[in-house]
């Protein structure tokens, strides 16, 4: 079995670089196909192990392992642990140190590091190797257990078994997800001290902490330090990191120069960092490199998935331009793509603001027809409130029924659609009795603002 050390420590919150796309190819059944669409995590799939067994199937190692990552990527841990665990009661292979770690890891990750412990503890002397002791600490750092982390990191060492720069890393982002910033970089001056070479994400861990407390001096050394090692590796996660921080900074020189060098070192290919670079130049104000990137992500990926979309328009709406947001939204609806209601209503929610309400109930409306496919959905309070505002001062009654009829569908109708409903009947030289006996049958009372726009009636009459 190939080593762990780069799937064992995967809770770090580094950015992946792969984009899956999916096909309708049909292809030969294999366990993998058998067992991965049964993603239901109560579920438990040894009888359907077994099963592949009893009829006589080949049982491939390769394919196991293959099953257990692909369980792990997508999150369902509890399932991949069913798989390891049929594969070692059955004694399917021979558990070498390296499948312990991932067993250790993955009870860690279901049952808790107590169970973790427990594990660890029966296993063979020969089976606690580096591997093994790493993958328990990763289960105390989960787990922000920081007086056991440290204790076991001790013990790693006085082992002799603390020999890459993981066991270090993890005690890093344990101190930086506490908000202990300051000692990430004392953790990476004792890496040094004990003649262990700091790999990329150390340093990411400490130019992140750095720029966390404003410390950008700090950060701009470390980077430069990075920069100079030759078996550094450099990547755009490091220079988007500094980037990001410069902007909170206010820094925008530095910030320009940050992600112009992350770009330099961007795959062409690569959706999530063009997704993320966007996002980053948005919040400069650089509306130019915001299309430039789009456009070399267009042309350079495969195709573009929800998610570019997703944070395009999101882009657009943070820059003010939700003509070209809405724009955007509705070649989607002409490609058969899928819209989502808060799509729609984040761009809504820009033309309210801007008072351009005319545009906004197009919005929203498009936003409310698409409610039953997201029943999770509820729209914006205040933007609601706004726009109903606006409808009982300038809409016309039809507009105003036709909007309060849609709302009806994902919201109650409330006393303020009542009240936009009875403005607008008033503007129109329409009775508002039939309004009031509605909110009376909803159980809505009158109070002061009603009597108030009964009064518009009597005047305007």
């Amino acid at each position: 079995m190939k080593t762990i050390n780069k799937t064992l420590f995967t809770n770090l919150r580094y950015y992946t670089t792969h984009r899956c796309y999916y096909t309708n190819r049909v292809n030969k059944e294999s366990l993998y196909t058998k067992i991965s669409p049964l993603g239901d995590p109560n579920l438990d799939l040894t009888p359907e192990l077994d099963n592949w067994i009893q009829k006589g199937n080949k049982l491939r190692f390769a394919e196991l392992q293959r099953i257990i990552l692909d369980f792990r990527r997508r999150k369902r841990y509890s399932q991949a642990l069913q798989v390891s665990e049929w594969m070692n009661t059955r004694h399917v292979c021979v558990f070498t140190p390296t499948e312990h770690a991932i067993h250790l890891d993955l009870i860690g990750k279901v049952h808790g590091f107590l169970n973790a412990e427990r594990y660890f503890m029966s296993l063979n002397e020969q089976d606690k190797i580096d591997k093994t002791y790493g993958a328990l600490l990763h289960c105390y750092v989960r787990q922000r257990q920081t007086d056991k982390a440290l204790s076991h990191l001790q013990k790693m060492k006085e082992l002799g078994v603390a020999l890459s720069p993981l066991a270090y890393n993890d005690i890093m982002s344990l101190y930086s997800s506490a908000g202990q910033h300051e000692k990430t970089y004392e953790v990476l001056t004792d890496m040094k001290k004990d003649g262990i070479t700091p790999d990329i994400f150390s340093y990411k861990i400490c130019i992140n902490s750095y720029g966390v407390v404003s410390n950008y001096e700090g950060m701009e050394r470390i980077l430069k330090e990075m920069e100079s090692h030759p078996h550094i590796v450099m990547d755009w996660i490091a220079y988007a990191t500094v980037g990001n921080h410069f902007i909170t900074a206010g820094r925008k020189d530095k910030a320009n120069i940050a992600l112009h060098k992350a770009e330099a070192f961007l795959d062409s290919k690569n959706g999530i960092g063009h997704n993320h670079l966007i996002t980053l130049h948005a919040r400069l104000g650089n509306t130019s490199d915001v299309f430039r990137m789009w456009d070399l992500m267009k042309s350079a990926c495969k195709r573009c998935i929800n998610k570019d979309y997703i944070v395009m328009l999101d882009t657009l709406s943070k820059l003010g331009l939700y003509d070209k947001a809405r724009g955007m939204l509705e070649k989607l609806v002409d490609k058969q793509r899928t819209t989502t209601p808060a799509s729609w209503e984040r761009v809504a929610v820009g033309f309210v603001e801007n008072d351009e309400m005319e545009k906004a109930l197009y919005c929203f409306k498009a936003a409310i027809s698409l409610h039953t496919e997201s029943k999770r959905w509820k729209p914006n309070h205040k933007s609601i409130t706004i726009l109903m505002n606006s409808l009982g001062e300038k809409g016309s009654a039809e507009d105003v029924e036709s909007f309060v009829a849609s709302l009806g569908n994902v919201v109650p109708v409330d006393r303020q659609m009542y009240h936009a409903l009875m403005k607008a009947y008033i503007r129109d030289g329409k009775e508002v009795d039939g309004i009031l006996n509605r909110m009376k049958a909803d159980g809505i009372p009158e109070n002061e603002e009603t009597k108030k726009i009964k009064n518009m009636e009597q005047v305007n009459s």
